[in-house]
This record gives structure tokens, sequence and C-alpha cells, in this order.
């Protein structure tokens, strides 16, 4: 395929983004989170008011998986910070609770089926808010099964899985496009830049003084999220001599959050720099190797991607799995939001969260009922998207 010039790629990225979609209603569901803060402003629906802490604001499955920080450890954490504000923490457990649902429905589970995760997911929230570790026996078989793939992976899995080849290039093509001069200067800039700087030489102990150089760069075509925003990988070499290295940055522009904030809540006003400081409350794996600038004018966060880092990907679900897997992955996100609590705010907040528990499901109506709501109206929208797209499409 040949690249598409700059100005071309907008209606290129428009069409793609409505095929990713149409593909599957667990698609739809991951890509539309405007229509999931859209339900929540216009649903009288009282939802719990936790505690304000930094929530993901996009918490679907897929955001979820292992991370490794920069002496190399792993863990699973929240893995897209793109959304993330300070805010209610009810709305990461609706988010999630809908994401599993979908993906339920996708492996065509019965309704009970659903009931049940949607019950552990509760549970798992909660338990996770004070428990301090994990055994490793807790994690699912496909959890596991993902860690155990993240911690063979290298460097040469990276080159191969992004950038296709071990060579010091980055191939134009369907994934990467050509740069304008416009694009090409201003990630030189950035490369040369003293927050690409700090973060290329942050892993495996690379001299805080050593060269930093751009190798190559290209237009990143990556997710549905990406449309008509600066999104670039950047082929950085660090050091020189035998100890040269190559490591892959990915820059992405950092717009408002559809996630709404918390009245009053203290956050900062560049987007770039409330992306990375969420992340650093959420997610430290991921928090500690992210920088904030800015390019061409606009807000961007950049992160040097690992080779461990994965996303968790659910093709089939069997029953017994898809319950072990909603009570984990909401522990998840109940961590990630207990580590910015005190304990006297966890014990209130998992108070809280039990109220309005159902006689016939072990869980509170307003998650189940939230989840029946937006799982009717996400698929009568997914319907009707595939509608408008196929006859684009003719």
């Amino acid at each position: 395929m040949k690249p598409p010039k700059p100005d071309q790629r907008v209606e290129i990225l428009r069409d793609r983004q409505r095929v990713k979609m149409a593909r599957s209603p667990q698609s739809y569901v991951r890509g539309s989170t405007a229509r999931f803060y859209a339900w929540l402003e216009d649903s009288d629906r009282r939802l719990p008011e936790g505690p304000q802490v930094w929530i993901g604001g996009d918490c679907h499955y897929g955001n979820l998986g292992p991370i490794a920080n920069a002496k190399g450890e792993i863990a699973i954490q929240i893995r897209d910070l793109d959304q993330t504000v300070i805010g209610n923490p009810t709305h990461d457990v609706i988010r999630l609770a809908l994401s599993l649902a979908s993906a339920a429905r996708g492996s065509n589970l019965p309704g009970g089926t659903t009931a049940r995760m949607v019950e552990q997911i509760v549970d798992g929230y909660q338990s996770a808010l004070t428990a301090k570790t994990r055994r490793e026996d807790d994690r699912p078989p496909l959890v596991r099964g993902l860690m155990r793939a993240s911690k063979r992976r290298t460097w040469d899995s990276l080159a191969r899985e992004r950038i296709e080849d071990l060579r010091p290039t980055i191939p134009l093509g369907k994934r990467f496009w050509t740069l304008s001069d416009e694009e090409r200067g201003g990630v030189e800039a950035l490369v040369a830049s003293e927050p690409v700087r700090e973060l290329a030489t942050l892993l495996h102990s690379r001299p805080s003084d050593a060269a930093v150089e751009l190798v190559d760069a290209a237009y990143w075509v990556k997710g549905c999220s990406s449309l008509g925003l600066l999104r670039y990988a950047l082929l950085v070499a660090v050091g020189s001599g035998k100890r040269r290295e190559l490591c892959l940055i990915d820059v992405k522009e950092a717009v408002k959050a559809a996630a709404p904030r918390a009245v009053r809540a203290a956050m900062p006003k560049d987007n770039g720099q409330r992306v990375v400081e969420g992340a650093r409350h959420l997610s430290p794996n991921l928090g500690e190797r992210m920088r904030a600038s800015r390019m061409l004018d606009r807000s961007v966060f950049i992160r040097e991607l690992r080779p461990q880092d994965l996303k968790l990907e659910i093709e089939h679900l069997e029953p017994d799995e898809a319950i072990l897997v909603a009570r984990f992955l909401a522990g998840v996100i109940g961590r990630a939001h207990g580590r910015q609590m005190d304990a006297a705010e966890r014990a209130r907040w998992a108070q809280e969260l039990d109220r309005n528990r159902s006689k016939s499901l072990d869980a509170p109506s307003w998650l189940w009922t939230s989840v029946v709501d937006l799982m009717a109206s996400h698929e009568a929208a997914y319907l009707d998207h595939c509608r408008r797209h196929a006859r684009v499409a003719a």
C-alpha cells in the first residue's frame, strides 16, 4: 500500500474507524467512549459518588494488561490513560462491567453468567480496595498465559510486531505513513528536547548524558481514538559505539477528556500533563515511563514502548473463566483507586458500594440496571452504525 499524503489522512482514517467499529458489538463498545459518557449525562439514574480520585475514564477490558516498569518488573495495570481525570470511581466500574458483559454476549454465554460476572466485579473491586498484594494463583488462566507471554518478549519481538523488521527503519505502508515537512521538523525538535532525552535514558541504566539521535519517524495509524490527532512512532538511538541501543517511542496528542471531572478537582490544565499525572497515580509502571511535552504547538504525551506491554484480548470465554476474569480485572481497578485513598476513605467507599443490594442478585441494583440499559443502547447504536457503514460501502 502506498502511504497517503498528509492531507488525505482524515478521510482514510474515518473509513477505517467505521470498519473497525462495525466488526462486532464488542469493537463498538470499546470504540464508543463518548457514547458511554453521553449516556451518563442523559441518565437520571442515581449512582454512588465515590471519593475524588484519578480514574482511568475508559476502563474497558482491552485497556488493561501487563505493563513493565523501568526495572523490567511486570504487573497488570491500566494501559491507556487518554481519558483519565479526577472523577467518580463508579464510572470505571460501570465501563468495565459493560465491556465484559459485551464479551460475554460475544461468547454466547447465558444471561445468568453475565449476572454472576457483575456480582464478581463488585466483590473483586471491593476486596482489592484494601488488599496490599495479590497471590500468583489468584490470576485466571487467561491472565497467567498473558503474563507468561509478556515475560518472554524481547526487543526483537517488539520490533517484528511494531515495525515488522529488525533493520533501523520504520517501513512505510499500511501502519506507518509519510511525514510532512512540518511534522518532520516537529519530530526533530521533540527528540532534541529534555523530556525525550530524559525518557530515552531512563531505562536499562542508560547514562543520563548519552547521545540521543532520531533514526527514523512516521505517522502511526493506530486505534480508533487517534482520528485526526497527532500520532507518531519514533525510532531513536541512545548512546554510541557498542553501547548504542535502539528504542521505539510513541508520541500521541492529548486532547480534552470525554470523562467528566469532579467539581473543583485540581488537575493540570495541559492535557498531556493530565494524562501523565493520571498514569502515575493509576498505573505506576506506565506513569514512570511517560512524559508530557508539546509538538507543533499541541499538547502531547510520550512513552518508550516496552516489549512486555501487552493488551488483554478476549476472543471467547467459557462461563467459569468469564467469572474469574471479571473478578480479577475489577481487582486491578480497585487497587488503582484504593492506593489513592486513606484507610477511612476506603472503608467508607466499600460500604457505600454495598448499598442497594438486590434480593435476587448479589450486586447493587445501580450497577446491574446500568449494564442492562447500556447493553441495550449500545446494541441499537451498533446496528445503526452497521447500517450506515453498509450504505457508505455500497
